[in-house]
């Protein structure tokens, strides 16, 4: 199928690992020019030469940067002025108990997590609509409308994920730009796999059963019962990216294996 993305330009945040990777990944297959974002220059180099490699008929760049300092975001502002796809994917989350959570530590989550997302999307969301084409795209998570409980600070966040990407939404009407909420369940990323080693790895459960066990008692709503794998992620972004999908906008759109119960 062809999502229409060729010569597109995107840019990823956070896409060195994970499902930022798997976003970029699955969009310049589809003919995008991703441009790559990471604090670690290196890495980015590395994916930027990975995915020319892979698909050479495309055009990656990298933006080596800590998107949460406004100095670094200048500098990407100034290499590229205009982007036609913004994926806000870059974010921090890490299980803590309610009361051991610090105010320094509710400021880096809502800075890294909310804010520099935002302003991202102040920056490029008036050049779209000078174009009249665009898409922002807010990668959220269930948690966002249906808490765990075991990282209130990060759920907090992902809330007002949904809601900045609605009052944005409201700034595009009648135009052919759009502004959308992703929210992916539980995915292994490295993160998730770090996650899991520290839960299990002290324990007498074999590694190949981790899995399992982790939905069965943490997630034990889920539908599909294992974890979403990110290149999942990037194939329905990549969609909800393209041209193709014109018809969602201020949309909190689902994809999380069935774990949040659907109220008719």
């Amino acid at each position: 199928m062809d999502l229409h993305l060729t010569h597109k330009l995107a840019l990823i945040t956070g896409s060195t690992k994970g499902i930022g990777k798997a976003i970029a990944t699955e969009m310049a297959r589809e003919g995008a020019d991703v441009i790559i974002n990471g604090r670690n220059a290196q890495e980015v180099i590395k994916v930027v030469a990975e995915l020319q490699q892979q698909f050479p008929q495309t055009n990656p760049q990298g933006a080596a940067a800590d998107l949460a300092k406004a100095d670094d975001r200048e500098k990407v502002f100034t290499k590229f002025p205009k982007v036609d796809i913004l994926i806000n994917n870059m974010g921090i989350f890490q299980p803590m108990d309610y009361f051991d959570i610090n105010d320094d530590t509710w400021d880096k989550f809502f800075k890294v997590n909310v804010l520099a997302g935002n302003s991202l999307a102040k920056f490029y969301l008036p050049k779209m609509l000078e174009q009249d084409f665009g898409r922002i795209i807010f990668i959220a998570s269930e948690e966002a409308i249906m808490p765990s409980g075991e990282m209130p600070q990060y759920s907090m966040t992902k809330s007002m994920n949904l809601s900045l990407a609605k009052s944005l939404s409201k700034l595009t009407v009648a135009s052919h730009v759009t502004v959308n909420t992703i929210m992916p369940g539980s995915t292994l990323t490295e993160g998730v796999e770090k996650m899991l080693e520290d839960m299990y790895g002290n324990s007498n459960l074999p590694k190949e059963k981790w899995e399992a066990d982790f939905m069965k008692h943490h997630r034990s709503r889920s539908q599909i019962q294992r974890l979403i794998r990110p290149e999942e992620i990037g194939r329905f972004v990549s969609f909800v990216a393209s041209p193709d999908a014109s018809s969602f906008s201020g949309e909190a759109l689902r994809l999380d294996g069935g774990l949040v119960p659907t109220i008719f």
